[in-house]
């Protein structure tokens, strides 16, 4: 498969089928979790009135929601809508995937670490702890919702944690949805001290294979500045940019 027909599978079964569809835009609400227009199908006489109506119905919710703009939706000027809308713009990030069969493999990774899966409550605990430390910061909600999950559809994600002794140093997931070939890879940070030693890779690799045992054949990844270099080093291939509008009420 090439690019093109890569980034025309990955809309069709990332974007659009993983939400609802409302007017011409595919989105995903759901109360206490991610909010968000995953796609939409816009021109320059239709972008304006869309998102006055999808700025409409989440304030109706009373919540926050995000809009992943890509390079290739139209109109051009999107971005330029959704600011003078009220959205504000968080970090571009580049939009990878690969074959999960050429990335599988044996995690190789630096003495006196292990890998841990987070298959419950504590796990998720280091988790966050690991994501808190590689980042630096909080990520609002995100403890919540990878609870829920686990609870209501443990199938739909595997996470991991990098352990040195009794100390979470990187932590990361690959998300499992139904009726797509792509899995979604998330977070991957590492704590200071550790970076630079083949820790994201082995995650990578974990997460690879049980991709492929679990049958799917794409991964994709929203890649920050820091981790995209790794990522094409090892094979993944560009699509396109992502940016997140975010909207608050």
């Amino acid at each position: 498969m090439n690019r093109d027909e890569m980034l025309a599978a990955y809309d069709r079964q990332v974007r659009i089928s993983q939400g609802e569809r409302a007017g011409r835009v595919v989105r995903k609400a759901a109360e206490g979790g991610w909010n968000s227009i995953l796609w939409s199908d816009l021109d320059e006489d239709t972008a304006d009135a869309e998102i006055a109506a999808q700025v409409a119905y989440f304030t109706a919710l009373k919540r926050s929601f995000e809009w992943k703009l890509y390079s290739h939706d139209r109109p051009a000027d999107l971005a330029e809508r959704l600011s003078a809308a009220g959205f504000a713009a968080d970090p571009e990030e580049t939009l990878l995937a690969a074959e999960a069969a050429a990335m599988a493999a044996e995690p190789r990774l630096p003495e006196g670490v292990v890998l841990r899966p987070a298959e419950d409550p504590a796990g998720i605990e280091l988790l966050m702890e690991a994501h808190e430390q590689a980042f630096g910061m909080p990520v609002p909600g995100l403890r919540d919702q990878l609870l829920r999950r686990l609870a209501e559809r443990p199938e739909s994600m595997a996470a991991v944690v990098a352990m040195a002794g009794d100390r979470p140093i990187s932590g990361a997931r690959v998300d499992l949805d139904p009726d797509t070939e792509f899995a979604g890879l998330f977070g991957g940070g590492t704590v200071v001290g550790w970076r630079g030693r083949g820790v994201y890779r082995a995650l990578l690799a974990y997460r690879a294979r049980v991709a492929v045992e679990r049958g799917y054949r794409y991964l994709h990844v929203d890649a920050s500045s820091e981790s995209r270099p790794i990522l094409l080093r090892l094979g993944f291939v560009p699509l396109g940019t992502t940016t997140p509008y975010v909207y608050t009420p």
